[in-house]
């Protein structure tokens, strides 16, 4: 449940538009409501600014949709990554009007459609980086954030990289997605003066050690600016960017 939605509860009670017990009743599951093999945290909204968010891996399509269902029940839009297509199937069984997105991952629903504000700018090694590059896009963009992507322009040709400087520049934050070596975050970090959001991916040969070894060199970039998230973990690195994205555009509007 969102602040907005409290207030117009209070304002209706106010006007007489409602009762306090009619009131209560919309209210009466926060904080959580158990329903058995999940508690789902109504008050994640008011806290944090944004509703529970589904990890989908682990749990069943009947599970997802249970809890789906009940988050959207409080009014709160919905976003489930690591959905498989039965989970989409099941999700969409009690709300039609739910979205997947095959690359990303996710199942979304929007209940109203957010304004996008500011520039989160999602880079990407190479294509195989997409999956988790596209994870952090609808997250950013679910969170109120306009985001760009731009894909396959690693360190193996630097050309196709530098043909984007003003785009780079132009960002509030970046989200700099690779596997392999991850040299792609170390390499933005020399070029812009905007935080950055390294994600290593599970992409590489076997030395890579599924992702390990983009992760040791990204938390040892020699670039100032460069903070680094789990492998794969393109929701993490989604949420702080827009995060960061909605402080620097508070920030514009004040200066």
């Amino acid at each position: 449940m969102k602040e907005s939605t409290i207030r117009r509860l209070l304002e209706q009670v106010a006007a007489g538009e409602i009762t306090p017990e009619d009131a209560f009743e919309s209210i009466r599951q926060l904080p959580f409501e158990d329903i058995g093999f999940a508690k789902i945290d109504h008050h994640r909204a008011l806290r944090c600014g944004v509703p529970e968010v589904i990890l989908c891996r682990g749990k069943t399509p009947e599970q997802v949709a249970a809890i789906a269902e009940r988050i959207l029940a409080a009014g709160s839009s919905l976003l489930a990554t690591r959905a498989e297509p039965d989970h989409f199937e099941a999700v969409r069984a009690i709300c039609p009007e739910a979205e997947y997105r095959p690359v990303a991952r996710c199942v979304t629903v929007r209940r109203e459609e957010p304004v996008q504000v500011g520039n989160v700018l999602v880079v990407t090694a190479g294509t195989g980086d997409l999956p988790v590059a596209e994870e952090a896009v609808t997250t950013a963009e679910m969170l109120g954030a306009h985001v760009e992507l731009i894909g396959d322009v690693g360190v193996a040709g630097l050309h196709r990289l530098l043909a984007f400087r003003e785009d780079l520049a132009r960002a509030n934050v970046l989200v700099v997605v690779a596997g392999m070596e991850g040299a792609l975050a170390s390499v933005i970090g020399g070029l812009v003066a905007k935080p950055i959001i390294a994600v290593p991916t599970s992409v590489g040969y076997g030395a890579s050690f599924a992702g390990i070894a983009p992760l040791l060199s990204m938390l040892n970039s020699c670039a100032a600016g460069v903070a680094v998230v789990n492998i794969d973990n393109g929701f993490g690195a989604g949420y702080v960017a827009a995060l960061i994205n909605g402080m620097a555009v508070a920030g514009q509007a004040q200066g």
